[in-house]
């Protein structure tokens, strides 16, 4: 006897946890198939938004971000703080993950690990998918629907939704360090983002607070990019060259919605294995989380009607809500950080009192601001000069 699901979802990480838990919580059976031992590299910071939307216990928040400080190419800094009493969220994503997986199961879930080996079809036409348990040996359980949140490289997506192998990648890698008590110019309530071309050369490197630890990476989509390099050089610039390291993760990060993300039957795609990752920042937790409440939604269509075309809903009320900002982000990674004539702009750009209140306010709420027009005509004139080089870095 083969079980049958309601839905199989693979990949536990924000997008798919949030999937079964929220098909789970609707009476849904589901089974949440996950890898052991993996934890993606990750800057770690959910906006206020996040917490909101998808109930984050303070519990996980090991930092609050009170600010961010622009760094570059020349060494220049700028500060960005928060107005009033906001704040980024930081989590460590291995209990962070982990407390999500296990809220799927609480709410019903059921969890497995094992490597997705593939889909394949019983006599009827149901979903077969075939995975790998630890001992080696290959499992099969039958599916109605299947969520595909197994990452950038999702094995799922490549057999089910084969448009998604032409998405462009930037390859991102850090390292959790230890951090002392006494590093000069480090503060544990703020984020520093670093725009050099020695570090990336089309992308930026960032030092993250994690409570006593911190996050230091970096990320291109170039071949032949050394990022362990560039990491080195980081610590050593901030004065961490010595500080412990916990552990080194790498994995490639999407920089673009696929442009579908279902089969047209009883597949759908999300998070990373959907592409939803913001170009320019780098973030992805709230929007694998957003992702994965809307494949669940779609899934749910699926199953009460029958209906297949229910599926396409997830990509379409997504991209309905978010691809405007993710275009515009899209349009400032290509422009602003091609070069470090380039990036010295941007960052004297982010000095700017209106840039920063627009950006904090739209990061923080995952929307365009659009009640202060006039803020945002200012802005256009004064990016448009920085553009053409008529203000002077």
């Amino acid at each position: 006897m083969v079980e049958t699901y309601d839905a199989v979802v693979v990949g536990g990480g924000p997008a798919g946890a949030t999937a079964a838990d929220d098909l789970a919580r609707r009476g849904r059976s589901v089974l949440l198939l996950d890898r052991a031992g993996r934890i993606k590299p990750c800057g770690g910071a959910i906006p206020p938004r996040a917490v909101r939307d998808f109930a984050i216990p303070d519990h996980l928040i090991v930092a609050r971000i009170r600010s961010a400080r622009i760094v570059a190419p020349s060494g220049k800094k700028v500060p960005m703080p928060i107005e009033g009493a906001g704040y980024v969220g930081m989590v460590q994503r291995e209990s962070f993950d982990e407390w999500l997986r296990e809220r799927a199961a609480g709410a019903g879930a059921e969890r497995r690990t094992g490597r997705f080996e593939r889909v394949s079809r019983d006599a009827d036409g149901t979903a077969v998918v075939e995975f790998a348990s630890p001992d080696g040996t290959v499992a099969r359980v039958r599916a109605r629907s299947v969520v595909g949140a197994d990452g950038a490289l999702s094995a799922v997506a490549k057999q089910c939704v084969p448009s998604t192998r032409k998405t462009p990648l930037v390859s991102a890698y850090h390292e959790i360090v230890r951090v002392p008590r006494d590093v000069p110019d480090y503060d544990g309530t703020r984020c520093d983002v670093v725009y050099d071309g020695k570090l990336s050369p089309d992308f930026y490197a960032w030092v993250f607070p994690h409570g006593d630890t911190a996050s230091i990476g970096t990320g291109s989509a170039r071949k032949g990019y050394a990022p362990r390099e560039a990491v080195a050089a980081l610590r050593d610039r901030v004065g961490l060259a010595g500080a412990e390291t916990i552990r080194r993760e790498g994995a490639p990060i999407p920089m673009r919605p696929h442009r579908r993300w279902d089969n047209g039957r009883d597949v759908v795609l999300a998070g990373d294995a959907a592409g939803v990752v913001a170009p320019a920042s780098g973030e992805g937790i709230y929007y694998a989380m957003l992702g994965g409440r809307l494949a669940a939604e779609a899934v749910e269509g699926l199953l009460s009607t029958g209906d297949a075309r229910a599926l396409a809903g997830a990509r379409r009320r997504f991209m309905k809500d978010h691809g405007r900002v993710f275009w515009i982000l899209g349009v400032m990674q290509w422009f602003w950080y091609r070069s470090d004539w380039t990036r010295e702009r941007f960052v004297k750009m982010c000095g700017d009192a209106d840039v920063q209140r627009l950006t904090w306010e739209s990061y923080m709420n995952k929307e365009l601001v659009r009640s202060k027009p006039v803020a945002h005509v200012k802005i256009f004139f004064k990016d448009l000069a920085h553009l053409l080089g008529l203000a002077r870095a």
